[in-house]
């Protein structure tokens, strides 16, 4: 599959670039893609959630009422779950949800996720840019000249570029990744991924 290549005024360079078929142009494998997916958003969780069981209530011990007769259920103390400001029973406690997937499964449904991009044309490639200095309007020119500014975008750069970078940042909807941030939650999150060339170059290594 070729894409035409573009400048950051949005003007067809008049060449083109042939999209890796095994990365772009697979059979998406739905399943991987959510295991990845799932992988991603539970590592984004803290996990820091708390709620107190009844030992760990500052409240008397004293037992409030006699054992039975009372004509109501048994409790021993103030702590107790059954009354307003007692213990909680089985609540959620300090936990990691981090869990372990196979490289080779994350490498499968990023290039799904990718080929799913290819399917739609939701895939732009612009020569390779960047800004003298960090600036949101200049930014925002390029996603306008590129006619996407009324979508998602994920940008993909080869290496890290702090102008590119700190000029997206103030933009609702665009995200700006160097290579080895890609994943498949960005690709699928965004409307259109937007490679430069030598970002396109450099996915071979990361996911072949």
């Amino acid at each position: 599959m070729e894409v035409n290549v573009y400048n950051i005024k949005g003007e067809d360079t008049g060449r083109k670039v042939t999209l890796n078929e095994s990365i772009f142009g697979i059979e998406p494998n739905d399943h991987a893609i959510y295991l990845d997916v799932k992988q991603f958003m539970a590592n984004q969780r803290q996990g820091t959630h708390k709620s107190k069981e009844r030992s760990e209530i500052s409240g008397s011990t004293r037992k409030i009422g006699r054992q039975k007769g009372g004509g109501g259920a048994r409790r021993g103390d103030m702590n107790s779950p059954v009354l307003v400001g007692g213990g909680r029973v089985f609540g959620p406690k300090p936990r990691d949800y981090f869990f372990k997937l196979n490289k080779k499964v994350k490498t499968l449904a990023r290039k799904s996720a990718l080929s799913y991009k290819a399917q739609n044309d939701a895939i732009i490639v612009v020569e390779d840019f960047t800004f003298g200095a960090p600036k949101t309007k200049d930014f925002v020119e390029v996603i306008k000249n590129l006619k996407v500014s009324d979508r998602k975008l994920f940008m993909v750069l080869p290496e890290a570029d702090k102008n590119v970078y700190l000029s997206a940042r103030n933009i609702e909807g665009a995200n700006v990744q160097t290579i080895s941030g890609l994943n498949t939650y960005r690709v699928l999150n965004a409307g259109v991924v937007v490679f430069t060339e030598n970002s396109l170059k450099a996915i071979d290594n990361i996911l072949i």
